[in-house]
């Protein structure tokens, strides 16, 4: 069994059939030429399976696959020590790219252009600049936010593709393929109505999936139906469409406390305990995408459809938020 439930090659990747069906193009040409395949930027909210498919390119062109985190590339050592250690046609991912700070960014300059880099050795008078060749590779940047990006950056990446959220039938086909290995026995019309739960990404699928086989477990259940679903759902805090905790305590801090909106990101971050960060690349894409909210130029409104969202629930959920 695959322990992390990642497919291995494209052949298995189920959904973004736009940006799959490009890559294989563009791997195809790179094998043929014999070349590196050209830097790509992969682009889109959390969960879609940036990563994933970073590792499958990797896998269909046979070479090793490097990856970090760029909040973890502080100095130009650090960025320096991994582009000479990656031989040809290598791949290095970068998630969170657009967190890389600017001094290890204006490095990947050259790498990425002419696949050099210039080291300043000592200081003052006697420092002196030092040349290093580099093996033509691959950078993958994924990104939450792309706009975040700078362009002498995001120039270099010859190839962008935009990640979108998955469908309910793109869902339940991956919560089918998992749920076979954990040995869970689900249908296949149940796979789709525990995909209106997913939030439309593979990430909470899995989840979903492993907590209700954790359940599963405990509660000695062997055939799963649409009411033992619901009581993991419910245990989970998860509502229809996939809102949780966090995203009902968004709706009700602009529906209760200021009227419908607008509201800052700084003062939901603050009245939430939570970072920016989450709430910008975990939630707020969601709910806009769900229709509840809209951005302004003052901040976050509740629209029609989250004025009903509220209404119909308000009394259905027992729901606290101390003020």
């Amino acid at each position: 069994m695959n322990s992390t439930f990642r497919p291995e090659r494209l052949k298995d990747f189920i959904g973004q059939k736009d940006v799959v069906d490009r890559l294989k193009v563009m791997i195809e040409s790179s094998r043929i030429r014999n070349e590196a395949l050209d830097h790509i930027l992969l682009s889109g909210p959390p969960g879609l399976g940036k990563t994933t498919l970073a590792n499958i390119i990797a896998n269909e062109l046979n070479v090793k696959f490097y990856s970090v985190s760029a909040p973890t590339l502080t100095k130009i050592g650090d960025v320096a020590k991994i582009l000479t250690t990656l031989e040809d046609k290598d791949i290095l991912f970068i998630d969170e790219i657009h967190r890389l700070n600017r001094t290890c960014e204006e490095i990947l300059y050259s790498a990425m252009e002419d696949f050099f880099i210039d080291i300043i050795l000592g200081e003052g008078i006697t420092a002196k600049s030092v040349r290093i060749p580099l093996q033509q590779f691959t950078l993958i940047g994924a990104t939450t936010r792309s706009g975040y990006l700078s362009a002498p950056l995001r120039a270099r990446f010859g190839i962008e593709m935009k990640f979108s959220f998955y469908k309910n039938e793109e869902l339940a086909e991956i919560i089918l393929n998992l749920s076979k290995q954990l040995e869970l026995n689900i249908s296949y019309d149940l796979a789709l109505y525990i995909a209106e739960y997913c939030r439309m990404t593979p990430r909470e699928a899995v989840r979903i999936v492993k907590r209700i086989r954790d359940y599963a477990i405990v509660n000695r259940i062997n055939q799963i139906n649409k009411e033992f679903v619901d009581y993991c759902l419910d245990n989970l805090g998860i509502s229809f469409s996939g809102i949780n905790e966090i995203d009902k305590k968004i709706l009700f801090i602009i529906y209760k406390r200021y009227n419908g909106g607008p509201v800052g990101i700084k003062t939901l971050s603050s009245l939430l305990d939570e970072e920016e960060r989450t709430i910008l690349e975990n939630h707020e894409p969601f709910l806009l995408k769900l229709g509840l909210i809209e951005k302004t130029k003052k901040g976050r409104i509740l629209t029609n459809k989250g004025y009903q969202y509220i209404k119909e629930n308000l009394n259905k959920e027992i729901y606290v938020f101390e003020t």
